[in-house]
């Protein structure tokens, strides 16, 4: 008999600990334990009993429906969930893993265009989820002047070409969802993330993003900004919106998760590029787009740099990452890539 012990801390919650054994295949033995609150207390034999009988290769939906229908709809259970419960089980098995499991590293930012930027973060995802790059931490820089739509975005509905034209700006499409970004150079905070998937294995994408961000609130903290997440991809404070999120999976184990948070934003400009820009403050009553996008250059009184070595020191600190430089081969790997797909007409109009 195998004997497997996993941890799952609730964002916002409590702690779940799954104790299993197993053998031939499935679950033999189960407790779940944690510093959750949970009534009656004999739920919680259902829910261990629940989980006897399970093949070891069960998905968390099956997991979370077997301790769901155990406990039934009277049970409270406060600070935990069944999918809680089914994330921790996961873990125990080794199916999900956590950041301790890996080895991350950093890469910082050296100016790159914009182009490579964005063929840079499928690049890299792709080497994380084919086991040739330890999950890793890449802090943006670019010397243009640029926006960078979503992958489903019409260019012709977010994009204004008159503006684009007039202030010189280059136009890229990446390789995941959510909205435009206007990034002039020294204007933002970008970097992305590439991890496998079983870090988050088990959670909801809208779960997803402030655990892989709880890092950088922590880091902005230090430096005096009390940040949060705004529902589903949003980064704000007090002051109003700082940023936003978003996320691409590979088929291949590989996710990318980034984030942009306004700097120094010109916000005219912005509106004058991005045609969205003007129809989100248009029905919120709002005079200028400078109360939608707050810098953070007003909120810290530090230079850009300061933030990004904030940032740095905070992920090495927190998972043990060790700094490196962006390989040679990584970046002709992602030139290669922009030249035949990012840098392309069709990439960039295939949402017309």
């Amino acid at each position: 008999m195998a004997e497997h012990h996993g941890e799952y801390k609730v964002p916002g919650g409590k702690l779940v600990v799954a104790d299993l054994m197993s053998e031939d295949g499935e679950i033999a033995a189960a407790s779940i334990n944690g510093d959750f609150f949970l009534e009656p207390d004999e739920a919680l034999a259902d829910i261990n009993g629940a989980l006897v009988g399970l093949s070891v290769l069960a998905p968390n939906a099956t997991i979370s429906a077997a301790v769901a229908d155990a406990v039934g709809p009277t049970t409270v259970m406060f600070g935990f969930d069944a999918d809680a419960v089914a994330v921790a089980v996961r873990r125990a098995l080794g199916h999900a893993t956590t950041w301790a499991d890996h080895s991350w590293e950093v890469i910082p930012p050296s100016a790159l265009s914009i182009t490579d930027n964005v063929a840079l973060d499928e690049v890299l995802t792709r080497e994380v989820g084919e086991g040739r790059r330890n999950p890793t931490l890449r802090l943006w820089d670019w010397d243009e002047r640029a926006v960078v739509i979503g992958s489903f975005q019409s260019y012709r509905n977010e994009v204004d070409p008159d503006g684009v034209a007039r202030h010189g700006v280059t136009v890229v499409r990446r390789i995941s969802g959510g909205g435009a970004m206007f990034m002039e150079a020294g204007n933002c905070i970008t970097y992305s993330l590439y991890l496998p998937a079983s870090l988050v294995d088990g959670l909801s994408f809208a779960d997803s993003y402030p655990f892989l961000d709880a890092w950088v609130m922590e880091a902005l903290a230090s430096v005096g900004v009390k940040a949060f997440y705004k529902p589903l991809n949003d980064i704000a404070t007090e002051a109003g919106k700082i940023g936003g999120a978003a996320q691409k999976r590979l088929a291949n184990g590989g996710l990318l998760h980034h984030v942009t948070m306004s700097y120094d934003i010109d916000a005219e400009k912005m509106t004058e590029v991005l045609r969205i820009g003007r129809e989100k403050i248009s029905d919120k009553g709002i005079a200028s787009a400078k109360k939608r996008v707050d810098p953070l250059k007003r909120q810290t009184g530090l230079a850009r740099a300061d933030l990004f070595e904030a940032m740095m020191s905070t992920f090495e600190a927190r998972y043990g990452a060790r700094r490196v430089a962006l390989s040679q081969e990584s970046l002709a790997d992602a030139r290669a890539l922009a030249e035949r797909k990012f840098a392309t007409r069709e990439w960039l109009h295939r949402v017309p």
